[in-house]
């Protein structure tokens, strides 16, 4: 499949900079991949496309606030996303404005305020502008990113180093689930969702499961070859546990649809089924979904709406077919819904 059949027209004032001021107020676009029909709607109506017995499938990973600003000894400013920790201290990170810098340089990594936290000295420059960093604190990783961390906003939405802007970040670019640490993106589906919602979504019959998948930054890499087939997607760490493997398990088998909440739940329970059942599973999955894949478990998706020529769109489309997708996307935009990370959510059904 070529590259460009995912391609679409975004005007620029579509891309949501600021989440809506309640979660479930969202729109919610309801696909019928069957016959095609687009539903308008409110995120906080989805109940009304669900049945008793579905079961929602949600990723309960922890955004870490990833994002930090430092500058070199010279005063020239840096600004990284942490990725992870070889070791204790040494940090593998993304560093923007690296040209000058060599091993053995120090950088002085800011907090919040804006003031010098501690010292890092760049130890090695590896390959698609990943970076080795020791920092000099006895400070260990989560309290050093506490202190430094700014949520780690996609590049599409605008945002310096605010502090007060960070701290409504930090609450709204993590779901309400959220539970596990480990992400450097937040499952940005299941932001629509607020905890009387659920429960609602729960007196109503629906079933609730967890994985978790700590998402990348790969999530955002485009594709760049001109066949999807030439893409190498990112890999990513995924588990689920026994007990929700069994209320998954139970849903199917009495005849309930299995909905993941987002890209991330969907590659997950794709990745482990392996049959009618799934079982508890701990690894990693580079899972590529594109258009041709046949859906193991899936029966219903939860999604937000995708740059395009994107992993994400691929996915989606191989769900619902791609002339649906762009189909959906074209009466979105015009619509005037609004897009990407912070944006409007469609069902598909």
């Amino acid at each position: 499949m070529k590259t460009e059949e995912l391609n679409y027209h975004l005007p620029p004032e579509l891309i949501a900079q600021h989440p809506c001021a309640v979660r479930s107020d969202s729109r919610l676009l309801v696909l019928n991949r069957s016959a095609g029909d687009i539903f308008d709607s409110r995120f906080s109506s989805i109940g009304n496309f669900l049945s008793t017995g579905d079961c929602l499938v949600l990723n309960d990973t922890k955004v870490l606030p990833a994002r930090f600003f430092a500058r070199r000894t010279t005063g020239g400013k840096l600004e990284g996303l942490f990725l992870t920790e070889n070791s204790d201290n040494n940090w593998v990170v993304m560093l923007k404005g690296t040209r000058r810098l060599s091993p053995g340089d120090i950088l002085i990594l800011k907090d919040r305020q804006k003031a010098d936290f501690c010292r890092a000295e760049l130890l090695e420059k590896q390959a698609r502008g990943r970076c080795l960093l020791r920092l000099k604190t006895e400070a260990d990783t989560e309290t050093a990113l506490d202190k430094i961390g700014f949520p780690p906003l996609p590049p599409y939405i605008k945002r310096d180093d605010d502090p007060a802007a960070a701290d409504i970040d930090k609450t709204r670019y993590q779901t309400v689930y959220a539970r596990k640490t480990g992400a450097v993106a937040a499952p940005t589906a299941g932001l629509h969702f607020t905890k009387p919602l659920i429960e609602q979504l729960k007196q109503a019959g629906i079933s609730f499961a967890y994985i978790t998948l700590h998402v990348g930054a790969g999530t955002f890499k485009p594709v760049t070859a001109e066949e999807l087939d030439g893409h190498q997607i990112h890999q990513e760490r995924f588990s689920i546990d026994q007990e929700n493997a069994r209320i998954i398990n139970t849903a199917k088998n009495k005849g309930g649809r299995i909905i993941p909440v987002g890209t991330t739940s969907t590659r997950t329970l794709e990745t482990i089924a392996a049959g009618p059942q799934i079982e508890a599973a701990t690894g990693s999955t580079g899972l590529f979904i594109k258009p041709g894949y046949k859906f193991k478990i899936t029966g219903a998706m939860i999604t937000n709406f995708h740059l395009p020529k994107s992993t994400l769109l691929a996915l989606v489309a191989a769900f619902a077919g791609l002339e649906n997708i762009l189909a959906a996307y074209n009466h979105a935009i015009l619509q005037q819904y609004r897009f990407y990370s912070y944006g409007d959510a469609m069902l598909i059904i």
